[in-house]
């Protein structure tokens, strides 16, 4: 089953990610695009994918629609996931690599998920005529991309905040052992400031902007006034939803922490679950080991600094989050026979 050559055919990698897509396989390095598509309104010609559809984001006319085909970390939307797949794979490879085919596909998908749910990626894979396609759970994939030997029983807590989803899971010979996941992630922080704009100063602010605020000034603790990383205060522009008038307001890190505190706090707690569920042989092995902490949620000022307050473990925060699903994934695709235990059909 595991036998056939990847020389034979190129394969492909996929992180179908909340937030951003990314495709890789072993000859190139990582392509990355948000995971958005803009098709017009009869939804079946492609008008932009990726950076291009996501800096239309709140700004097209009648005529397009501007869709993001996944929440919570799974397909919502299959036709404009599939269409969105297809346009950004044919960027990265020729048009012959669709009419060969592909060696293997591989790609992750988050562990809490339902067989409708896996369903529906499968179904968006099969366009690509792969030899062989294969999915494995995202975070075992993250833990191999974090260079972690998920093979011997040694319990590792990994914990993943995506776009969409942060997943905790404890794993030890190849499987996850104890886990817990939970919708609040990198969009419910974006989320959490709209909603506070909105309560707090009667003002409306796009999803971008929020964005663009949580990562230049976001914060899950107050930092000291005298650290060298302490962010400057940012200035909002929105819109007054009693005027609809233009206004500014200025904003800064403490006040983002406070905006984001109840979401974080959930996590913590879902974090101290997986813990409490997990046997003590396992519990010892992370104290020792630690929390490695990855996904785009994670980057978030003082968010490790927090949950080592929290947790009283040691937390490993990955060099590149963002990356570390794709380069789990490239690392399975090469060498399928080593992983044939994590992989599924």
């Amino acid at each position: 089953m595991f036998n056939i050559s990847l020389k034979k055919g190129r394969s492909l990698a996929i992180d179908l990610g909340n937030s951003n897509t990314r495709l890789t396989d072993k000859e190139y390095s990582c392509f990355s695009q948000p995971s958005f598509i803009a098709l017009q309104k009869d939804k079946r010609t492609v008008k932009a994918v990726g950076h291009e559809a996501y800096n239309m984001l709140g700004k097209a006319n009648g005529h397009l629609k501007i869709i993001k085909p996944l929440k919570g970390g799974v397909i919502v939307d299959f036709d404009s996931a599939n269409c969105m797949l297809k346009s950004l794979v044919k960027t990265l490879y020729p048009p012959s690599s669709f009419f060969h085919g592909f060696e293997y596909v591989v790609a992750g998908i988050p562990f809490d998920t339902t067989e409708v749910e896996r369903r529906a990626l499968r179904d968006a894979l099969e366009q690509f005529k792969s030899h062989r396609t294969f999915l494995l759970f995202e975070p075992l994939a993250a833990a191999i991309g974090l260079g972690l030997n998920i093979q011997e029983p040694d319990g590792k807590l990994l914990v993943d905040i995506g776009g969409g989803v942060t997943e905790i899971v404890v794993i030890s010979l190849s499987g996850i052992v104890s886990y817990q996941s939970i919708k609040i992630a990198g969009d419910s922080f974006d989320e959490d400031i709209q909603d506070y704009f909105k309560k707090n100063y009667n003002m409306s602010i796009g999803n971008k902007v929020a964005e663009q605020l949580k990562i230049n000034v976001g914060s899950a603790i107050e930092i000291d006034a005298t650290a060298d990383n302490i962010p400057q205060a940012c200035e909002v522009i929105g819109k007054n939803l009693m005027t609809g008038l233009p206004i500014s307001k200025l904003v800064d890190h403490t006040e983002i922490a406070s905006i984001l505190n109840s979401s974080i706090s959930k996590i913590e707690h879902a974090i101290l679950l997986a813990l409490e569920e997990c046997q003590p042989e396992l519990a010892g092995d992370i104290y020792g080991n630690g929390i490695h902490l990855t996904g785009g949620g994670s980057l978030l000022r003082g968010l490790k600094q927090r949950l080592e307050a929290t947790t009283r473990l040691q937390v490993h925060h990955a060099n590149d989050p963002l990356q570390s699903v794709i380069q789990g994934l490239s690392i399975v695709m090469q060498n399928p026979g080593v992983y044939k235990s994590v992989l599924f059909q």
